[in-house]
């Protein structure tokens, strides 16, 4: 492609230039050492390696005990795991890489083999039905489990939560994150308060739209007092299913999301399409609304190739394209679309847990190690 490509042209991110419009959104590879939840060398290789990405989110990081949803996956609220992410930051800033911590509480989506016994927490008493979740059975082969009935926060533990996410933005700099991204997406715990079909609250943070979005709003203060707005991203999936949350209504209930991060301030909305075979199309009208009721960087993932990418950029409605499943075979994803050279596919089977093998050991187009 020519220099005039949109995919390679700097853009202000808050404090930041960014040099291409590639984002590595956020995917969980269940990889974390134990016992602790800690990251480890072979994640500061692996995020290393996709270092020339514009931005790179990083996998789902538990905020809390109680927020982990998966068997080894990270977290960020022990000081052990603090130092533990810095071998990661540090490897991506040595490439010249920007990467944020995408903040995570999973929930009702989890089980308690997971949260040391407890029950889930979530906005009502409702399960997530049909949603399996994996536990640490001893074996390197997860053993995936129903999710458990979990127990409706009281107001004063919501509190708790959103002082846990402000700790959680705080300890994410400390550990050389250049900012953070809100996980509210996905059917996790920001998505259950948001969608009416998992809040059935009958307090103010359920029933009308600004209630069901309080939640979202408390959080994001919270941690935009923290570390300052300019370094807070949100993820939102307005017409996922995923883990049993649906709205009734969700071109309104996510163009009002959209309206109040922008007043919020926050740097970056970053929306997941849902790319399931015969998932729900998102409407271009519905994204033109996005654009129009929010100011900041807009970022979309979701099947994307490097053409559809750049269509959508030129159109406007999207500042940044995420590519997520070619970051995972395709370390140099980003000289890949520069040069027009094909796409490696990933190996399914070492998606989650494991080791190198389908982590770092995907090679380069020249077919010389990452």
């Amino acid at each position: 492609m020519s220099h005039s490509d949109p995919l390679f042209s700097p853009l202000a991110l808050g404090p930041l230039t960014l040099r291409n419009r590639i984002v590595m959104p956020p995917m969980t590879r269940s990889r974390a050492a134990q016992p602790g939840d800690l990251a480890t060398a072979l994640m500061a290789s692996y995020y290393g390696q996709r270092a020339s990405a514009g931005l790179i989110v990083s996998e789902g990081t538990q905020i809390g005990p109680l927020a982990k949803g998966y068997a080894w996956t990270p977290g960020i609220y022990t000081q052990a795991q603090v130092a533990a992410w810095r071998q990661v930051t540090e490897a991506v800033h040595a490439q010249g890489g920007i990467i944020f911590a995408q903040l995570w509480h999973v929930g009702r989506v989890t089980h308690p083999d997971n949260i040391g016994g407890a029950q889930p927490v979530s906005a009502s008493a409702l399960q997530a039905d049909g949603v399996k979740v994996f536990v640490d059975n001893g074996s390197q082969a997860p053993g995936f489990v129903q999710t458990a009935l979990p127990r409706a926060l009281s107001v004063a533990e919501i509190a708790q939560v959103v002082e846990e996410y402000r700790q959680a933005a705080r300890n994410a700099l400390t550990a050389g994150f250049d900012g953070i991204e809100l996980h509210g997406a996905n059917g996790y715990l920001i998505n259950q308060f948001l969608d009416s079909g998992s809040n059935r609250r009958s307090d103010a943070y359920g029933g009308s739209l600004e209630n069901r979005l309080r939640f979202l709003k408390e959080v994001v203060q919270a941690v935009s007092d923290e570390i300052g707005p300019e370094r807070v991203g949100v993820r939102l999936a307005p017409l996922t299913t995923l883990n049993g949350t649906v709205d009734a209504n969700p071109e309104e209930t996510y163009t009002a999301a959209a309206r109040l991060l922008g007043e919020l301030g926050v740097v970056y909305l970053h929306i997941a399409e849902a790319d399931w075979d015969d998932a729900p199309e998102m409407r271009l009208a519905f994204k033109q609304a996005l654009r129009q009721a929010y100011p900041g960087v807009l970022i979309y993932a979701g099947k994307y190739d490097a053409q559809r990418a750049r269509a959508a950029l030129d159109a406007g409605w999207a500042d940044m394209v995420g590519f997520g499943r070619p970051f995972i075979a395709n370390p140099d994803l980003v000289a890949r679309i520069r040069a027009e050279l094909p796409w490696a596919s990933h190996d399914a089977a070492t998606l989650f847990g494991g080791g190198a093998k389908g982590f770092t050991d995907y090679p380069l187009a020249d077919g010389k190690p990452a």
